[in-house]
């Protein structure tokens, strides 16, 4: 029997075919920035589209009342649509909402967090709080590009995954990238291409620390060549250059004076160190922002005792023990541990101690054996479940948390509402311009709001 060759087939399960282009008019945005339509009866989820445009839709996905597309053309382009500031913002996945202005993007990411909150979880803030903004470019100081080794034409291809695919866009800037890390992305790709061990690179990232960081990955060891070319493209950048081999558990500064990497929070006087694999916030000035914002909102007092949960290198927990609280931080990465703890003597704090804990779990007793007052938490996309529980079990009065997910937040804030806390206060922070990725910060207080033993400051 020969094969098939015709058209494809449109089924009642299967009502549009994956590359057909369709005709949409669009009448509002997804909670993820997609514009919103109809189609033969069935809901249409265009990338890149705008309400009130009429688009021609290439079909992702397709399902018996759903069809996911992309724009493929614009036939009628809505007033509020802006040109993106990058050239490969149609193909790279890194930024989806460049085509919509600053404003509009800040709405969605409000529009996804309320939807979650009130449609989900059935939780009513008794405070919507202004977001926290940073610049809508050049503000990220973290990035890491993929490379790959093309076999067949014998070259490397270095850059960002594309939407929708696992091929590479070959990047010539990166307008979201804070200026000397741009730079780094306009001059990296000639440079890696023309090293011998090519073929055996993983991927790069770029840091923008006091001194901004290269670290290549590599699978086989690189020849002393290719050392010193990258050693000449971090002395041009004035960078330092790490390398990092296939086992992944070690670095090797390889130019430069290999001193631990540091970002300053300037609005407390504080530096922190931190290690390339570390995690810190990529955006320096919405997380200034946060650090003063949770403290706002925390109001921490002379001696209290705070747990401060997911501390990494101690982003809050310095800045709460400066402001008089008696801080326990706990992170699950031991080496993380030990430099939040040299940050806390490098800065003359002898009022907090760390704890390395898998916070994913119950916490052991000696994690919170002096008691707690308040406690905040910076979980990962996974939100923080059993610790919320936790948290609620041991009455703790006041509970910041920081989401970086707000399906999770949701789910977490339903829990901490059905065991008596009130969401107080809740605010989007825009740490992601140019991207539907939502971040937002939640107080939770104990108690009934006439019955509290503290009401929110």
């Amino acid at each position: 029997m020969k094969a098939f060759r015709g058209k494809a087939r449109k089924t009642a399960d299967a009502p549009a075919a994956i590359g057909q282009r369709i005709e949409v008019e669009l009448e509002r945005l997804s909670h993820d920035g997609r514009g919103i339509g109809r189609w033969q009866g069935r809901t249409v989820f265009v990338d890149g589209g705008l309400p009130g445009e009429r688009v021609i839709g290439r079909v992702l996905k397709a399902r018996s009342k759903l069809i996911e597309t992309r724009v493929d053309s614009i036939l009628q382009a809505s007033s509020e649509r802006v040109t993106p500031a990058c050239r490969h913002a149609d193909l790279c996945g890194g930024c989806s909402l460049q085509h919509m202005p600053h404003t509009m993007q800040l709405q969605v990411k409000q529009q996804a967090l309320v939807q979650q909150l009130q449609h989900f979880a059935g939780v009513e803030p008794e405070q919507w709080m202004p977001p926290l903004l940073g610049p809508a470019y050049g503000y990220r100081q973290r990035s890491r590009l993929a490379v790959r080794w093309d076999r067949r034409q014998a070259r490397l291809e270095v850059g960002y995954r594309q939407r929708f695919s696992s091929d590479l866009v070959e990047v010539q800037e990166c307008p979201i990238l804070v200026p000397k890390l741009e730079s780094l992305v306009q001059a990296l790709g000639p440079v890696l291409r023309d090293l011998e061990g090519a073929a055996a690179l993983g991927h790069v990232e770029l840091i923008a620390a006091q001194v901004p960081l290269i670290v290549i990955r590599h699978m086989q060891p690189l020849p002393s060549a290719d050392l010193d070319r990258l050693r000449k493209l971090a002395l041009d950048h004035g960078a330092e250059c790490w390398t990092q081999p296939g086992d992944g558990q070690s670095l090797h500064c390889i130019s430069g004076a290999g001193t631990q990497a540091a970002y300053l929070l300037a609005d407390q006087g504080l530096r922190l160190e931190f290690a390339p694999g570390d995690f810190i916030q990529v955006n320096a000035a919405v997380n200034q922002q946060m650090v003063n914002q949770a403290l706002q909102w925390l109001a921490p007092q002379e001696g209290e005792r705070i747990l401060d949960l997911f501390c990494g290198v101690g982003n809050f927990s310095l800045p709460l023990a400066l402001a008089g609280a008696r801080v326990t931080g706990i992170e699950g990465d031991g080496q993380m541990v030990a430099r939040a703890q040299t940050n806390a003597v490098n800065n003359g704090l002898n009022s907090l101690h760390f704890l390395p804990a898998d916070l994913s779990k119950l916490l052991d007793s000696k994690c919170f054996a002096d008691g707690c007052d308040a406690a905040l938490l910076d979980p990962p996309r996974d939100g923080a479940e059993l610790l919320v529980r936790t948290l609620a079990d041991m009455k703790v009065g006041r509970i910041l948390y920081v989401s970086c997910n707000p399906a999770t937040l949701a789910r977490d804030a339903g829990i901490l509402a059905a065991k008596g806390y009130r969401l107080t206060k809740v605010g989007v922070m825009d740490m992601f311009a140019q991207t539907a990725h939502v971040e937002a910060m939640a107080l939770f207080v104990r108690g009934t709001a006439a019955g509290s033993a503290r009401k929110a400051q």
